[in-house]
């Protein structure tokens, strides 16, 4: 089992649920989060005063998946999360020891 992890743009969201939704992913975990890459934020103008932002407004979305549908999770959403233009996000894969259903008690795949 592994989780995957994307750090994508706000707007992007409906298109990356609709993609995970219709590629069969059930589950995912939405964070709002801020920060920046090569980005390194911007200026802006806000009432004649122009002032800097550092960090930039992000969404963390986390999804666990069995072994055997991580290429396809990695591909649904680098494809529904693409811009083309700097600040598209990035995407972790991690291994996850274990998961338990806190309901029923299942454990492992039968638990996602």
């Amino acid at each position: 089992m592994k989780l995957v992890t994307a750090l994508i743009k706000p707007f992007k969201l409906e298109e990356v649920h609709a993609a995970l939704e219709a590629a069969g992913i059930q589950g995912m975990t939405v964070t709002e989060a801020k920060g920046f890459g090569r980005q390194k934020g911007h200026t802006e103008l806000y009432r004649g005063a122009e002032y800097q932002v550092d960090f930039l407004p992000k969404l963390q979305i986390q999804v666990a998946v069995p072994d055997a549908l991580v290429e396809m999770t990695v591909e649904c959403l680098c494809q529904a999360a693409r811009t083309g233009k700097i600040g598209d996000g990035k995407l972790f894969v991690t291994p996850l020891e274990q998961v338990v259903r806190i309901r029923t008690g299942e454990t492992g795949e039968a638990a996602l």
